[in-house]
């Protein structure tokens, strides 16, 4: 199945969004940049220990995005997290920090925390390493009442990270079979890995791969970044939409894709100026085929 270049679209576009001044205020620049869903970090992404949320902060959070009809709401896993190091200290407070990330995701009412499944360290056997993200993973959730939340295991750029090959991000998802999860595909992360996504026909090929090992229906969030690096160069390092090595056109294959049709779609790319985010969801947008007319659409 191909993307057809008249289908009628509706994408659900998001920029992952600063909490600064407190986690209403992630909703308040949501909604003023038009967006219609986004993704945050519920603490700093960069220190094991998370700070407790204020419930107040919290409630008026839940209450805005009702509102603005912001949703899924997408939290990013803290950087340090490592499921599949085999350093046991690091790996015990990995699990500490997920555990801290998921209570943090349920007292927001999130939908989706993004979870980057770590690296095995130089000669660590990565089919151990993936058990571990397995076991990580449900030590972590032990007890906890899900709802609505899934966890998500991120593509990564690949190199010494777990998860750049479909085949592996496969196996990362059966390794936390019993808990409700699926994948977030990052498109910087997918060409840095490998796969060649700037062509329709590598596009096309792409996508089959990934059905045929992940399945398209766990896919259910997609970082949309340009790339500053080439394909199979392992390089994750985002550029803004249309001005790295993937291009316009190769966003245009994604937001075109009907398959991605019910998907949220959230931008990380870069905010070097003011109106940064702006230019970037507006050149996501315009990459959006307009519905043929009724008239000239072709009758079943």
């Amino acid at each position: 199945m191909t993307p057809a270049a008249n289908s009628p679209v509706i994408r659900r576009i998001g920029v992952h969004t600063s909490v600064a001044g407190g986690l209403p205020l992630a909703a308040e620049r949501a909604h003023a940049l038009g967006c219609q869903t986004l993704q945050i970090f519920s603490s700093s992404p960069r220190q094991w220990r998370g700070a407790e949320l204020d419930p107040a902060a919290c409630a008026q959070m839940i209450r805005l995005r009702s509102e603005y009809g912001l949703r899924p709401l997408v939290i990013h896993a803290n950087y340090l997290i490592n499921a599949a190091g085999a350093d046991p200290a690091l790996w015990e407070r990995s699990i500490a920090a997920l555990r801290g990330e998921l209570l943090r995701a349920r007292q927001l009412q999130a939908d989706f925390l993004v979870l980057h499944p770590g690296a095995p360290g130089a000669g660590n056997d990565r089919a151990a390493a993936i058990a571990r993200v397995g076991d990580a993973v449900r030590r972590a959730a032990q007890g906890l009442r899900w709802g609505r939340l899934k966890l998500l295991i991120e593509n990564t750029a690949g190199g010494g990270r777990l998860g750049g090959a479909w085949e592996e991000l496969a196996a990362l998802l059966a390794a936390v079979r019993g808990v409700p999860s699926g994948v977030c595909i990052d498109t910087c992360h997918t060409w840095a890995a490998g796969y060649e996504i700037r062509s329709a026909a590598g596009y096309r090929d792409a996508m089959a791969a990934l059905r045929r090992t992940v399945g398209l229906k766990h896919v259910h969030v997609i970082h949309v970044n340009d790339s500053k690096g080439g394909c199979n160069s392992h390089v994750d390092r985002h550029q803004n939409i249309g001005q790295g090595a993937l291009g316009k056109e190769a966003f245009r294959l994604w937001m075109n894709d009907p398959r991605w049709a019910r998907k949220a779609f959230i931008l990380e790319t870069p905010v070097d100026a003011p109106g940064d985010e702006r230019k970037n969801l507006n050149r996501l947008r315009s990459l959006i085929a307009a519905p043929a007319p009724r008239s000239t659409r072709r009758r079943a």
